[in-house]
Parts: structure tokens; C-alpha cells; sequence
């Protein structure tokens, strides 16, 4: 379904009536067109907007202006009612990239990130890198190749944002018996740990006999799935892992306290990082449009912050890959662009899952 920016706010409101999962698209400007939607709709948005003087958009638009202030200045307009359309729960993904001019590179994604965070308000949970692996030929000779780019994780409020940490775990590693003894997926078995405590010259007798007893319920605990693995920090063995500081880490106190902590690993698997492996490739043979944004860069975006039955959006959706992922994960979804031209191929991809 694709729309004309008059007829967004009654549409809108049809399409979150119904029961389907297919997009809609809205053609026109992205701040006339989020102007006419109502406040507190949008549960997540994803977007990488057009990136400033790299290329040349037949319909015009953000991208074009003869100053970079001004592109920031009007793409943080935009994100001023992406703002006021999200829900109090909800996430805002940026993915943008930086530009040279006179060989300095302009700190773009940044200066976007930093007028958000003082003027609106965001809170900036994660700054991402996009490690892009192979990344465009590079014929200069004097700077290092550009292989990446910035996507940013913003938040209305620092607490009560929807986020589920579990949607995007990798899949754990297995415990293993060998020998009769607990190991761990990485080969934790516990008998370093019990010599590195009684032979310890930093630990008293009591605090000796706490630690072995700890270190058995922890074991235990890896037995019974409760735990995919651990670390033990004893006082006087291994390195603190955060701060020595008892007064800004609340580990360096427990260690000084009780001569031992742990560092427990999740059952379901570890979380990603803020580094991601992500081949710009265009997997689906897009012809007309020439921006890399791959549908594996929506992916943990969606699936952390968007709840099953939750509504995305995308202000600068091009060729609909964050409506694409949207569908494939079962979300509602709305996307604009001033290009009709990428929304009627948004729309062809997307039809192809219905």
C-alpha cells in the first residue's frame, strides 16, 4: 500500500486496525509526513538516511544542501518527530555514515549523535560499528581505507524502554562431564580454582572455606543448565576485571570484602557486541538503488526493541529493507521516502512475503 502524505494521519489509523503485516508506504517528505501522525505510535524506528554530498536523488531531499550544518540541522528536525511519535517504551537506530571535504573528515554521525543527546534529549544507549569487512576500492594514498560506519541506539528515557536481551543471544556452548568432574563450555572444571584458594596467602580460613563452598554451588549450578560458564576473580590470583577502586566498582568491593566473586556467563548465550560483521553486499539485486544498507544490519535492532506485536517505522526507507525485515519478523510497519520510484520496488519486495 502506498499513500500520499495528505492522506497519512486517516490511513495510518486504518492500517493499525486491521490484521495484516504488510507494509505502508507513504511517498512524500518524511517531516511533513510524520508531522501528520499522532504522538506515542511507533513502538521502534530503523533508518539510514540519504548520506550528505555522496550522491545525487532524483526527487531531491536531505542529502543535498550546499552546507553540512544544514543537512544536520534538518535531519535532526526529522528525528525531533521521530522523537514525539515514538512510544515512551521505544527505541530510535541510526544508521549514518561521514564525508570528506578538503580531506577532513567531518564527524557527521557524531555531530548528529551530540545535537540529539544535548538539544532533544536522547539518551544514547550503544554506539555500534558497522564493520562492513570488505568496504569500497580506496585509491588514496594518504589516510587508511574506510571500512565502516556508526549506527546509534537511542532511547526517550534511560529506564522502562522495551529490550530483549534474549531474541538476540547467540546459541551457548555445551557443559560437558569428562572424567566424572563439571566442565564448563570453555573448560572451566573448577580444580585450578580450589588449589588457587587453598594455597592462597591473601585469604583467610574462613574466607578460604566460603570460596570452596561458593565455587561447588557454582559448579552445581553449570551442572544443572542454570549457568553456560563462569570466571572466579580471587584476591591476590587474577587481575580485577573492571577497577581496583572499592569506591566506583561494586566488584572491587565485594573482592575486598569477601576475597572472591564471580563473572557469570548467560544459559541462553551471550549478547552481541557493539562491533557487527555485516557484508554490505545487496543480496536482493537492486538495480536502482545504490545504498548498502543490508537487511542483517535490522536484525538485532527489531528483535531487542520492537515487541512481536509492535509498529516500525522508517523515515527514510529507500528501498524497504527495514519494512522487509519488519514483515519477515511479524511486525507492522510504515515506511516513507520523497522517491516514488523506491517505494513501488519497497513494496514489489515486501509483496513477495505475502
Amino acid at each position: 500500500m502506498i499513500i500520499t502524505t495528505p492522506d497519512a494521519k486517516f490511513r495510518l489509523e486504518e492500517y493499525l486496525k486491521t490484521s495484516r503485516q504488510s507494509p505502508m508506504f507513504v511517498v512524500g517528505d518524511a517531516l511533513r509526513v510524520l508531522q501528520q501522525f499522532p504522538s506515542d505510535t511507533f513502538n521502534c524506528c530503523m533508518t539510514s538516511p540519504p548520506y550528505w554530498g555522496k550522491r545525487e536523488y532524483s526527487d531531491g531531499g536531505i542529502g543535498l544542501e550546499a552546507d553540512y550544518l544544514d543537512f544536520v540541522d534538518n535531519l535532526t528536525a526529522v528525528f525531533s518527530e521521530v522523537k514525539r511519535v515514538l512510544k515512551s517504551t521505544g527505541s530510535f537506530w541510526l544508521n549514518i555514515g561521514d564525508t570528506y571535504v578538503q580531506k577532513s573528515l567531518l564527524g557527521i554521525p557524531w555531530r548528529v549523535a551530540i545535537d540529539l543527546i544535548d538539544t532533544q534529549g536522547w539518551i544514547l544507549r550503544n554506539s555500534v560499528i558497522w564493520n562492513k569487512i570488505k568496504g569500497a576500492p580506496d585509491n588514496t594514498h594518504d589516510r587508511l581505507r574506510n571500512v565502516h560506519e556508526t549506527v546509534f541506539h537511542f532511547v526517550k528515557s534511560p529506564k522502562g524502554y522495551y529490550y530483549n536481551t534474549d531474541l538476540i543471544r547467540s546459541t551457548p556452548k555445551t557443559t560437558k562431564v569428562i572424567n566424572g568432574s563439571i566442565v564448563t563450555a570453555s573448560g572451566v572444571r573448577g580444580v585450578r580454582y580450589k588449589r588457587q584458594i587453598q594455597l592462597s596467602t591473601e585469604l583467610s580460613e574462613p574466607e578460604k572455606e566460603s570460596a570452596l563452598h561458593a565455587l561447588d554451588d557454582m559448579l552445581t549450578s553449570i551442572e544443572r543448565g542454570e549457568l553456560a560458564d563462569f570466571r572466579m576473580i580471587i584476591r591476590g590470583q587474577q587481575r580485577v576485571t573492571h577497577s581496583d577502586s572499592e569506591r566506583i566498582s561494586g566488584r572491587a568491593k565485594e573482592l575486598q570484602d569477601k576475597g572472591y566473586y564471580f563473572l557469570k556467563y548467560n544459559p541462553n548465550g551471550s549478547k552481541p557486541s557493539d562491533v557487527w560483521d555485516i557484508l554490505p553486499e545487496d543480496t536482493q539485486n537492486r538495480q536502482v538503488h545504490f545504498a548498502p544498507f543490508p537487511e542483517d544490519l535490522c536484525r538485532i535492532p527489531l528483535l531487542a526493541t520492537s515487541p512481536p506485536e509492535g509498529l516500525v517505522l522508517d523515515p527514510f526507507c529507500g528501498t524497504g529493507t527495514t519494512m522487509l525485515v519488519a514483515s519477515r519478523l511479524g511486525r507492522k510497519s510504515v515506511g516513507i521516502d520523497v522517491s516514488l520510484e523506491y517505494l513501488e520496488l519497497a513494496h514489489r519486495r515486501t509483496a513477495t512475503l505475502l
